[in-house]
């Protein structure tokens, strides 16, 4: 399963012509710019996510936004709908500053100067960058969770096995990922950014170009 979301993701992201409009759609920026950030985003969201899904409440509350504004509709036309070139049927599926609200509160800024640093991508497009990609993550896992059939249970699983296969891929010990993500162990995910340094996330987005 996890392997699925990955993989669906990485048929976006990991498409040049994707990310060169991409960098087009935020205000131009430099293309390997553009991919390092969005490394660094899809790295924080999932890990936010995987955080929320791991109580009872938040998987519930996360499969319900699935069910509700995210059936994986936007991945029928990801730069259609990005530009507002093509409009869907539920606005909601695109409210990115509301995904991000939920998922990282008030500390969205600390992961946006964060990875604007590792990236050289200045805050302002990093921020919007974070805006258009969160609606294609969530996108992806509802295409996912539908497919594959998913319950609340298995949605906990998916994006634990996830971040878990995303840590696999880099030299840096799980220890020292999970400092990363929960450092002071609030369930946070940006603020524990900001504390670990630059170098540690900088090794971490350079090694997912």
């Amino acid at each position: 399963m996890a392997n699925d979301f990955l993989n669906l993701l990485q048929s976006q992201l990991g498409d040049d012509s994707f990310m060169e409009n991409l960098s087009q759609q935020i205000g131009g920026a430099d293309t390997q710019q553009t991919k390092t950030a969005a490394s660094g985003i899809m790295t924080t969201l999932i890990g936010a996510l995987a955080k929320n899904a791991a109580s009872p409440e938040g998987a519930q509350s996360l499969n319900n936004a699935l069910e509700k504004d995210h059936d994986g509709s936007i991945l029928d036309d990801v730069m259609g709908m990005l530009s507002g070139n093509a409009q869907p049927q539920n606005q909601r599926m695109l409210n990115g500053a509301g995904i991000l609200k939920h998922l990282l509160g008030g500390r969205q800024n600390n992961a946006i100067n964060m990875i604007s640093q590792v990236s050289g991508l200045d805050q302002g497009k990093t921020g919007n960058l974070m805006q258009l990609l969160a609606p294609v993550i969530m996108g992806a896992l509802g295409k996912t969770k539908r497919q594959s059939g998913l319950n609340i249970g298995d949605l906990a699983g998916l994006l634990s096995g996830s971040f878990t296969q995303q840590k696999q891929q880099t030299n840096i010990q799980s220890s020292l990922i999970t400092s990363l993500l929960d450092q002071d162990g609030d369930g946070s995910v940006t603020d524990d950014v900001a504390n670990i340094g630059f170098k540690l996330l900088g090794n971490l987005f350079k090694r997912r170009r």
